[in-house]
C-alpha cells in the first residue's frame, strides 16, 4: 500500500494541472506525509474544481464509532473500491485526485529499510493520484472532509518495490474520474516510463520528520 507521500506543487501548478478555482493561497510544503494528518485534494465543486484540506483516511459518513476506530482507510484497493462498504458510496459519489508530488516506498530488512521516492519521469510537479473523499460528522456535529488513495497492482518495474501503487491518471482521465463517466477500468498501474526512482535519506523513516526540502533529496 502507499502509507507516505510528499505534496509541495504550488497552487498554479496545481491550478494548470487541474484547472482549479477560487482564491490562491499558500500550499505547505510537504516532504513525507503520514496516514491521518492533512493533506490536500482536488474535488469537483459547484462551480469548478477546487482543492480543499482534507484527513488522510477515509472516515463514511454513516459510521457511528469514534475516530480512533475507524480502521486504516488510507488507501483504497481499486478491485473492490466499487463494492467495499468503507468506499462505495464515496466511489459513486465523492471523487478526487491527491495532486502529490512524489510517494515513497521501501527495500530492505526490518531495521535497516531503504527508503526510495518515486516522481514523475519527466520532472511534472504533479501526479494526479485517484482519490475518494467524504464528510463526516462527530458526535457534536462537527464535519470533517477526509479521503483516501486508490492504489492497484504494480507493473513490472514497480513490483520490486512493492506489491501496490497508487493509481495515477492522465488530463483526460482526470476528467473521467471526476464527473463520473470512468469506472474501474481506468485504475491500472502507470506506464512503466512514466515514473523515475532514487534512494533517499532513511530520516524519511521517522513519522513527523515532515517540513525538511533535504528528505528528497537523492542519497549518496
Amino acid at each position: 500500500m502507499c502509507g507516505r507521500f510528499t505534496q509541495y506543487p504550488t497552487w498554479a501548478q496545481v491550478h494548470e494541472a487541474m484547472s482549479i478555482i477560487g482564491p490562491r493561497r499558500n500550499l505547505r510544503a510537504r516532504y513525507n506525509i503520514a496516514p491521518t494528518t492533512t493533506v490536500e485534494a482536488v474535488r469537483q465543486g459547484e462551480e469548478g474544481r477546487e482543492i480543499v484540506p482534507m484527513r488522510w483516511g477515509l472516515v463514511p459518513m454513516w459510521w457511528k464509532k469514534p475516530l480512533k476506530s475507524v480502521p486504516a482507510t488510507f488507501n483504497a484497493r481499486a478491485e473492490t473500491v466499487a463494492e467495499k462498504p468503507m468506499f462505495r458510496d464515496a466511489f459513486k459519489k465523492r471523487r478526487c485526485i491527491i495532486p502529490a508530488s512524489g510517494f515513497y516506498e521501501w527495500t530492505g530488512e526490518k531495521g535497516d529499510k531503504q527508503p526510495h521516492l518515486f516522481t514523475a519521469a519527466d520532472d511534472a510537479p504533479v501526479l494526479a493520484i485517484a482519490g475518494l473523499w467524504d464528510r463526516w460528522s462527530d458526535p457534536d456535529g462537527e464535519q470533517m472532509l477526509s479521503c483516501t488513495m486508490v492504489v492497484t497492482e504494480p507493473s513490472d518495474w514497480m513490483e520490486p518495490y512493492h506489491d501496490r501503487m497508487p493509481v495515477i491518471l492522465d488530463g483526460k482521465q482526470i476528467d473521467a474520474w471526476l464527473d463520473g463517466s470512468a469506472g474501474t477500468e481506468i485504475l491500472k498501474p502507470a506506464e512503466e516510463s512514466a515514473l523515475k526512482e532514487f534512494p533517499v535519506s532513511k530520516r524519511v523513516n521517522k513519522v513527523g520528520n515532515d517540513d525538511d526540502p533535504t528528505l528528497i533529496e537523492e542519497a549518496a
